[in-house]
Formats: structure tokens, C-alpha cells, sequence
């Protein structure tokens, strides 16, 4: 090696001897850095989180379920309640496969259960991810005995005390009700922030749902205190929990029952009674109904389940708040979009005829001959189909569309179960144009039978009964459009906000009362006072329409009463129901204003 070489080499062992000081502070600081890092990290940033699960180690929350709030009727009948049910529920976390079966075949032993069917309902649980497992509902009294004398042999088994709803009146009013049913694991992820728990009961359909907020109430509970073993050592404190708001309707259980009692030879219809002046609804039946006390069960059958959901009858539809072709009840729209515009005025005289052709068929009137040269009183009296043809077709849809929707057609009405009620359809020129939801734009337009039928509420428009009781009431009341609503509340329900002045001329409004009263005195709905001498004067109007999905026809009746300051609205739908609406609707109607009557 050369002097030069060594030289440089004893020069950088010397340099870095001389720096290695310096190395080990740079590593030293790097160290603690990481390690303060980490610290600040735990500390500040995840130190609520990590206390939050150090609490969850050592304290306990044994839950209290609140109590649902009750549903009343307008008298104070409670139509939807609360009952304790015992049942036996498993919690598969705390238990092994082999555990399990040795308890099943005990339980099934000791409580005499089929332990197919107990080790059935557990692998259910196991599959959908259950934290709880319920293997017996609505456990007797003797299996309560009979589980508690062997409860020590059993490990992860429970009774558990549960408040569930009640519907005294087993299927009345259930389309209003509604029903509540255990949240799935996925509305768990979500609601639990809500302050949910998994075995919760949420509101599905009805009121149930539409007011799940107020009827629901808090949990409470009581906290303990327990050491690394689980025994506790100390109470931390109770919060009761709190009690769901009542909810008290405008519906009238003796109405309700009436409603349902006349539906209950139908093959499906709806009936719809409430106050003309404010809206409040007094009964809103739908056939077929359902029982909301299937919901309550733990436990249910494929064959049930289908018998519900799977039905061809659709048992879980409200018929009140489905559309449907309207038929001559439609009229009034007809007479008022007619008197409106100007083109066929309250005193016109229009000939009727056998029947009247627009493009390519011959639209017919129900009487062969017709009924000669004849006013709008008596058009509505007969429900003449030419005569409305005339001013339906002669008016045009624009002012057929603009008089529909001033009565609160082709929209929602504004009650509490909106997230159900169809909106109904109103046909119009756009619509056409624009394909009728099914063709090509510019390829079906706007046709002169389109008009023809519309006028007399076939074919173009759907109604539901609720909506039509609500048109109905406007020509009860003097000219105001209301709110239908089911919930008695602090809102001033006759506020501009719910209650609207209908565009409609005076002298209209009046030709068309007059022309319902007709229908009752002496027209198609004369039989709505049959054997009721004492019964006030009532309005009315008959419907008789043909299903455009191609089934049987429709049985429709509208009435309000007393004539003179008018309280009730009534409208009757029977769906499917062939032979016209004097025949099928109109004695519903009869035995609905007879109870409301008598109970004047």
C-alpha cells in the first residue's frame, strides 16, 4: 500500500469516529420522535375511542325498552296497544357448535319442541347473522317453569321479556295502522346511530311508519360496573326509558266498523267518510285488509309469509289510496270545466242521442234512445254519457285538465300517508305527445277518442276514493279545496295553508249541487234514502266504470249530507264488481250515512 493510501484511509476512519457522536443523536431523536408520535396519536386523537372501549370492558349497560306509543280513535278506543311476550332467544356468539347441540336436544327434552325444528330456527339465525336467535315465542307460562328449574345446564339460552304491539281489533283499519316489524342488520347499521337497537321494532307501512318519530320513544337502562371476570361490582346509575307519544286520530270506531262491515262481501273495493269543512278523515277501509298482529309473531311460515306478501289479492294495497278509472262520478269535472270556460254555460240545453261519434267510434249513451233535449241538472240526474260528451269534447282537454286540477286530481291530497297514496293521472295532449309512457315521442298523439272518453272519466283518468271524496267536499262546502288527514293535531286545519278557495264561478258551483241533489231525489242514487224517512237531504252521484286494465267493471257512489251544510262525505268503491254503482256502491253508502245519523 502506498503512504498516500494509508493516509487517506486513516483520514476517513478518523473523520467518522469523529462524527459518530453525532449518528447516535440523529438515530436517539428519531426514536423518541416516533415514539412521542405515537403516544400524541394514541393519546390525542384515538384517546376518546380507546377510553370509549376501556368503558365498554368494564361497564355494562342492561337495556329497557321503551314503550310504543298507543293509537286511539276520536273517542279514546285504543286501536293499537301494547302487550308483554316471553320468549326464548339464544345469543350465538356465547356458545359453541357442539354447545349447541347438547342444548338443543335438552331444550327440546325439557320444553317437549320438536329439536329439528329449534336446531332449524338456529342455523336461520347463523345464516343471516343474527346477534340473537329467537328459538320459542310467546312461551306459555308452564315453559317459563319449565326453563327456569333447568336454566343453570343451559349456556347462552335466555327469556326474554319483550313489549310487542296489539291490534285489538285484529283487521280494522290496518291500511291505516300500518305495522312494525323487526329492523334487519342493515337498517341496524344506519339507525343505530339513532339510538336503535337490533332487536328494535320499526313502523313498515301506515301510521306506524308515517309517525315512527312520536310513537317509538328512548331507551334507558341501567349501567353496571364489572371487573376482567364479569361480576359486577357496582350500580353506575338508572335512566328510565321514555314512553312514545300517543297518537289520536280523527277516525270513528263505529264508522271504521261499519265501513269495514259493508266491504266484507266485496270482492276488493274502498270507502272513504270524512268532514267536508276540515278534512279529517272519520273511516278509510280497504278490502282486502290484513292482520297486523302476523307482524308481531318472532316466528312465522313460509306459507304465512306468502299468504301476506305473495298474495295475487294484494292484501297490503290500500284500495283508498290506489287509482282507478272514476267512471260518472267524474262528471262534475266535466260540468265544471264546461261552465268555466264559458263554451256550454249553466242554462245550455244539449240533445242527447244513442250514441255520438268521435274519429273512429260511435261513443254511446247507456240509454238506447236517449233522453231527448236536456240540462245539466238532468244530465247528472240520468248521468247521461252524450250530453258530457258534448262538453267534455266541445271544452277540449286543456280546460278539462285545468278544471281537474283545481279539484285536487293528478296530486297527492296532502295526508299523513303520503309515501303510499298514488297521485292518479290526468291524460293530456303532453303526454300523448310525448309517447303515453309506452311509445316513441310524436309516434301516439292526442286523439279526439282520448276527449271522449275522458269526459266521462274512462280510459285517460284515474282517481283514487280519496281523492274523489275530496273533490266531492268541495262541492259540500261551499268551494274549498281541504286536507284529508287522519292525526288530531294543534294545526288549524281551516287555515288558507289547508284549506284553499277553489277557482270555480258561483253559479257553477251552485248547477252542480243542484244536479247531485237531483241524483238523490229522484235520479240514479234515489235509493240512498231507501227506508231512512228521517235521513237529511244528501247529494249524490253514481259510477259505473269500465277497468282500462281490461278487468270487470267498476261500482262507484259519491254523496255528501245534509244538503245544506253539509258534515259528511262519503264515497263507496267496490273494484271489479260488474252490475253498476246504484246496484253495489250506493247501498254501502246508504248504511254508512244511516250509523252517521244515528249517531247524531
Amino acid at each position: 500500500m502506498k503512504v498516500s493510501d494509508l493516509h487517506r484511509e486513516n483520514s476517513s476512519r478518523k473523520i467518522f469516529l469523529n462524527n459518530q457522536p453525532n449518528f447516535l443523536i440523529v438515530l436517539i431523536i428519531i426514536f423518541f420522535s416516533v415514539i412521542v408520535g405515537r403516544l400524541s396519536w394514541l393519546q390525542l386523537i384515538q384517546g376518546s375511542n380507546y377510553k370509549r372501549l376501556s368503558d365498554n370492558n368494564r361497564v355494562r349497560l342492561i337495556a329497557s325498552p321503551p314503550i310504543r306509543g298507543r293509537i286511539l280513535d276520536s273517542k279514546g278506543n285504543i286501536l293499537a296497544d301494547n302487550k308483554l311476550v316471553y320468549s326464548l332467544i339464544v345469543q350465538p356468539y356465547l356458545i359453541s357448535e357442539e354447545q349447541w347441540g347438547k342444548n338443543a336436544l335438552l331444550l327440546s327434552d325439557v320444553l317437549d319442541i320438536d329439536y329439528q325444528q329449534l336446531n332449524l330456527r338456529f342455523k336461520e339465525g347463523l345464516k343471516d347473522n343474527r346477534l340473537s336467535i329467537t328459538l320459542v315465542s310467546n312461551m306459555s307460562t308452564e315453559q317459563i317453569i319449565k326453563f327456569k328449574e333447568k336454566e343453570s345446564l343451559f349456556n347462552g339460552l335466555q327469556v326474554h321479556l319483550e313489549l310487542v304491539r296489539l291490534y285489538p281489533f285484529q283487521t280494522l283499519a290496518s291500511h291505516v295502522l300500518g305495522y312494525t316489524q323487526y329492523i334487519t342488520m342493515k337498517e341496524y347499521k344506519e339507525l343505530s346511530k339513532y339510538g336503535y337497537k337490533i332487536q328494535d321494532r320499526i313502523g313498515r307501512i301506515g301510521l306506524e311508519a308515517a309517525f315512527e318519530d312520536e310513537l317509538r320513544g328512548k331507551w334507558g337502562g341501567q349501567m353496571l360496573e364489572v371487573d376482567a371476570a364479569g361480576r359486577i361490582q357496582r350500580n353506575l346509575g338508572y335512566k328510565a326509558p321514555e314512553a312514545g307519544k300517543d297518537l289520536v286520530l280523527t277516525i270513528d270506531l263505529q264508522l271504521q266498523q261499519t265501513a269495514e262491515r259493508v266491504l266484507a262481501n266485496k270482492r276488493a273495493g274502498a270507502i272513504v267518510v270524512l268532514e267536508p269543512r276540515t278534512g279529517a278523515i272519520k273511516a278509510l277501509a280497504s278490502k282486502p285488509n290484513f292482520d297486523p298482529n302476523f307482524f308481531t309473531k318472532s316466528i312465522t311460515t313460509q306459507s304465512e309469509y306468502e299468504t301476506i306478501f305473495l298474495a295475487s289479492d294484494l292484501p297490503l294495497l290500500s284500495r283508498a289510496l290506489n287509482a282507478y278509472d272514476p267512471g260518472s262520478t267524474w262528471k262534475v269535472v266535466t260540468g265544471m270545466a264546461g261552465m268555466d270556460s264559458g263554451k256550454f254555460p249553466s242554462d245550455i240545453r244539449l240533445k242527447t242521442a244513442r250514441c255520438i261519434r268521435y274519429g273512429g267510434h260511435c261513443f254511446p249513451e247507456h240509454n238506447p234512445q236517449g233522453w231527448g233535449t236536456i240540462g245539466y241538472e238532468d244530465a247528472f240526474r240520468v248521468s247521461s254519457n252524450t250530453f258530457f260528451y258534448q262538453v267534455g269534447v266541445g271544452s277540449g282537454i286543456k280546460e278539462l285538465f285545468s278544471a281537474a286540477t283545481k279539484l285536487g286530481f293528478y296530486k297527492k291530497t296532502g295526508i299523513e300517508l303520503a309515501n303510499e297514496e298514488s297521485k292518479g293521472f290526468v291524460g293530456n295532449k303532453e303526454w300523448a305527445d310525448k309517447g303515453r309512457g309506452w311509445g316513441k315521442p310524436g309516434t301516439t298523439p292526442w286523439i279526439p277518442e282520448d276527449i271522449a272518453s275522458a269526459s266521462i272519466g274512462q280510459m285517460v283518468v284515474q282517481v283514487t276514493p280519496l281523492q274523489l271524496a275530496r273533490a266531492y267536499a268541495v262541492f259540500a262546502n261551499g268551494g274549498y279545496l281541504i286536507t284529508p288527514h287522519l292525526v288530531e293535531s294543534n294545526i288549524d286545519w281551516l287555515s288558507s295553508k289547508y284549506r284553499k278557495k277553489v277557482d270555480i264561478q258561483p253559479e257553477t258551483l251552485q248547477t252542480i249541487r243542484q244536479g247531485l241533489l237531483k241524483v238523490a231525489q229522484s235520479g240514479t242514487g234515489r235509493a240512498v234514502n231507501l227506508d231512512l224517512p228521517t235521513l237529511p237531504p244528501v247529494a249524490a252521484k253514481t259510477g259505473t266504470a269500465e277497468d282500462s286494465t281490461g278487468g270487470s267493471d267498476h261500482a262507484w257512489f259519491a254523496c255528501f249530507a245534509p244538503y245544506e251544510a253539509s258534515e259528511i262525505v262519503v264515497v263507496t268503491f267496490a273494484q271489479n264488481t260488474p252490475g253498476g254503482g246504484s246496484v253495489h256502491a250506493l247501498p254501502m253508502a246508504r248504511e254508512l250515512l244511516k250509523a252517521w245519523h244515528q249517531s247524531q
